[in-house]
């Protein structure tokens, strides 16, 4: 079970937590639209917003702290 739940695991990694070119330009695309709708709740929004980031983070992307400000407001 281990070994199948290794293998599954490496599978996920290569097919979405590339670091190549597109990957990235998708997910700084991601984070430029994204935008709260009206019946999310708060904590919904900025929990996705820091998943975001956090995905960026994994491709070697860097944001500054003023930009999230920024693009969280």
């Amino acid at each position: 079970m281990e070994k199948i739940s290794s293998a599954l695991w490496k599978r996920l990694e290569t097919l979405y937590a590339t670091k190549s070119m597109a990957n990235r330009l998708v997910l700084k695309q991601c984070l430029l639209i994204f935008r709260m709708n009206e019946c999310e709740l708060l904590r919904d929004h900025i929990s996705q917003f820091i998943t975001l980031l956090n995905d960026l983070k994994n491709v070697k992307v860097k944001v500054d702290d003023e930009d999230q400000t920024m693009l969280l407001f």
